[in-house]
């Protein structure tokens, strides 16, 4: 049967068992590497023995279309090139489109309106085209967590929405446009990483829900990126006791008889990171992986010590190879379809437009009160900056107001007319928190109440704003990007209004 379903030349290159392994194998590719002829070397490497994919991070657009070319050029089977392109391509590579995080376009677009509704087909459009244009043929995306934790590290605003039926509607678009283009979507993190302060990058997170639990909130999405045609499913490092005592990713129950036997899922299954700390303490997960059901270890340390692990554990009989085979027909199945990806013309500046329209629409005034806004320029202010340093230190604000500048300071004491504090703050891997300390949360607290009238702005986590109900004014804007900044600076002035909505309960 595998033989019927592939061609001969694809058959040939998989004359051997070794080659048959790397083929469900993606490898990090680091794209501000490749001027390297050494890294160059070592990539055409794994491209000779047949290694299935890439995942990209970084490089410049020229280059990385380029190097993609030439790679699927001397593969003798297509290869997945995938990328975590969440905000667009731009995320990862220069020069392409970044987009507003998904919490942001929940809040700008009102899917009962259809003008908004073709706003958000426009933008994953757009999305779609420019990761046809870079070579990108497997976008990890759309993240379909539920985010009901307002501590979680990981996700936060990266997901839609705390409400499992607007992610899911929200999911199904991204994953109907991106299928449509040629594109294998991922629907992400199976069974669901929304309700946890842990970081799965740094440990193993527990979901203590019961199953029904988790039908009605987590998995409702996952079951409805079925229904909409979702080519893949990129399984979570989450244990969920209720499921089983295992660890998603290495868990039988939870990937082959819940995802493909009890929810019909018969796409591609990929996992998380393999890279990441939350597997630490669980013997070989290459191998535990695959006897689960996965099709596809994504991002393992070292492809040829993952290789040589599977081997070993099929001449122990601890996997059967014709499951390895079962596998490469999905695989097949998914790469025959490349094939049809058409090339587009892409209108980088057109798509630019569509971000910044995003961004203005998804500004949220959460609090306010009368007689402060709208600012005039010349409007005195202290201004406070707070949270990471790093992303406000040349923070746009500092350009439209007459104002002083701050960062929150023990003993400070400012008597102005006017406070406005912007937090500003990101959800990245390996940090382990999405907000701000608890002692800077004490000292806000003192500047508000010490301020005649008190505007506080979030630049990220919308959760940070719950803190602060004694300011007169709160407004979110989910992420620290120059162009979010540039939205509410035009907001706050009343160059445009406030029109998007809180996509979760902070209060």
């Amino acid at each position: 049967m595998f033989a019927n379903l592939i061609n001969s030349h694809m058959l040939n290159a998989l004359n051997s068992l070794e080659r048959k392994l790397y083929q469900i194998i993606i490898i990090r590719l680091d794209g501000d590497n490749i001027q390297s002829k050494e890294y160059q070397n070592k990539i055409f490497n794994l491209v000779e023995k047949g290694i299935g994919g890439f995942i990209i991070f970084g490089g410049a657009k020229d280059e990385i279309q380029s190097f993609i070319n030439k790679i699927q050029t001397i593969a003798e089977i297509p290869l997945f090139i995938a990328s975590d392109i969440e905000r667009g391509v731009g995320q990862q590579i220069q020069g392409t489109t970044n987009f507003p995080c998904q919490m942001a376009v929940a809040a700008a677009i009102n899917r009962n309106k259809p003008e908004d509704v073709s706003i958000l087909e426009n933008a994953i459009k757009a999305v779609a085209d420019e990761a046809i244009d870079i070579g990108i043929n497997m976008p990890l995306i759309p993240v379909l967590d539920v985010n009901q934790n307002p501590d979680n590290p990981i996700i936060c605003t990266r997901a839609f929405s705390d409400n499992p039926e607007d992610v899911a509607w929200f999911g199904s678009k991204y994953i109907r446009i991106l299928e449509d283009s040629g594109l294998i979507s991922c629907a992400k993190h199976f069974p669901g990483h929304g309700d946890t302060a842990i970081d799965s990058h740094i440990s193993l997170p527990v979901i203590s829900k019961s199953k029904d639990d988790l039908m009605k909130t987590d998995l409702m999405p996952f079951v409805k990126s079925i229904e909409a045609g979702a080519g893949s499913i990129m399984i979570g490092h989450l244990k969920v006791p209720a499921l089983d005592s295992k660890p998603a990713s290495l868990s039988r129950k939870i990937i082959t008889d819940l995802l493909k036997k009890e929810l019909g899922f018969n796409g591609l299954i990929i996992t998380d990171a393999l890279n990441m700390s939350a597997l630490k303490d669980f013997g070989n997960v290459p191998v535990e992986c695959i006897k689960a059901g996965v099709d596809i270890l994504l991002h393992p340390v070292d492809a040829d010590m993952t290789v040589k692990e599977l081997l070993s554990a099929i001449e122990s009989k601890e996997i059967i190879e014709d499951q390895i085979d079962s596998t490469l027909e999905r695989i097949i199945k998914a790469k025959e379809r490349f094939s049809n990806i058409k090339k587009p013309d892409v209108n980088y500046k057109a798509h630019a437009f569509i971000s910044e329209q995003i961004s203005d629409m998804s500004i949220t005034l959460v609090k306010s009160k009368p007689d402060i806004l709208p600012l005039s320029s010349d409007k005195d202010a202290n201004i406070v900056f707070a949270g990471d340093d790093d992303i406000y230190k040349s923070s746009l604000l500092k350009n439209h107001f007459n104002s002083e500048f701050h960062k929150v300071a023990i003993g400070q004491t400012l008597n102005s007319e006017l406070l406005i504090i912007a937090i500003f703050t990101s959800v990245a891997a390996w940090k382990g928190s999405s907000g701000i300390s608890d002692e800077e949360k004490r000292k806000i607290i003192e500047l508000i109440k010490q301020a005649k009238s008190s505007i506080v702005i979030s630049f990220g986590s919308p959760y940070v704003l719950r803190h602060f109900e004694e300011a007169d004014i709160l407004i979110a804007a989910y992420e620290p990007s120059e162009q979010a900044q540039m939205a509410v600076i035009k907001c706050l002035k009343g160059e445009i209004e406030f029109s998007g909505k809180l996509p979760v309960k902070i209060f």
